[in-house]
């Protein structure tokens, strides 16, 4: 089998290498391929493009297609079309994993949902910080983070979760964040699905799915995790938050998706 891993907004893909990748050959084995593509205006992929570029389906396909290349680098040639895939998304990358898994675009057995955050609203509450980052970004460059820390929309997180705060303030030092700063603004614009009758395909589809959802984190509300799982009638599974210590939240989400993993 092959593994999709999938980074969220602004990061890149050694986001979800660095936390998946030895779990991932730990119970699949060292056979296991896996591919983490980086999505556009992220990491290696340097086109920034137009605002429609930005579209999730449009970045659900282009991610599907850097998958043939990332096999031949592994030395597996071009994959079967039916030979199936694990995916596993973070925040962003759980609404691509989504939609990848919605349209067929590759041949999804088992999905795991990090920290969702995108729902069926554009733009809800919790992601309003990205869109006032990207465009101080635009005006200004990295020298806004002053700003954006004077804005109530920064302040109402940070008061939750400084780790949060200190979170939205890394998109100011982001490799050339100025030059990216669109991807901010138009990716939080879209929906994961359109209501939440669309998650339960995923069961239809015999795909079997995990949702984890983290402790007081205002850009990843657990309420969005309860809510993908109740759509996919899947299971849930909690971690504490990042201001109990990025040691602590990696090792529960290491070990909370390795034991489902196991389980086939």
């Amino acid at each position: 089998m092959t593994t999709v891993l999938l980074h969220g907004l602004g990061a890149d893909r050694r986001q979800p290498l660095g936390l998946f990748e030895p779990v991932v050959q730990e119970v699949s084995g060292g056979d296991e391929i896996v591919i983490a593509p980086d999505v556009r205006a992220h990491g290696g992929f340097l086109a920034v493009g137009e605002p429609a570029d930005f579209a999730i389906d449009r970045l659900a396909v282009e991610v599907c297609e850097q998958v043939p290349a990332a096999m031949a680098d592994a030395g597996r040639g071009t994959r079967s079309a039916s030979e199936p895939v694990t995916i596993i998304g973070i925040s962003m990358g759980a609404a691509i994993a989504l939609r990848i898994a919605l349209a067929g675009l590759l041949p999804v057995a088992r999905a795991v949902f990090v920290r969702p955050s995108f729902d069926d609203r554009s733009l809800p509450e919790h992601l309003r910080p990205f869109p006032v980052i990207g465009q101080i970004l635009a005006d200004a460059g990295p020298a806004g983070a002053a700003e954006f820390q004077e804005r109530e929309v920064y302040q109402r997180v940070a008061a939750v979760s400084p780790a949060g705060g200190r979170a939205l303030l890394a998109q100011f030092q982001a490799p050339d964040a100025s030059r990216r700063a669109m991807r901010l603004v138009e990716i939080p614009r879209n929906r994961a699905f359109d209501a939440e009758s669309e998650l339960a395909e995923l069961g239809a589809r015999d795909i079997r799915s995990l949702v984890v959802g983290a402790m007081r984190d205002p850009v990843h509300p657990v309420a969005v995790a309860e809510q993908w799982a109740g759509g996919l009638r899947t299971p849930m599974e909690l971690v504490p938050g990042r201001d109990d210590g990025p040691a602590a939240q990696t090792a529960a989400l290491r070990e909370r998706v390795a034991r489902w993993l196991r389980r086939g």
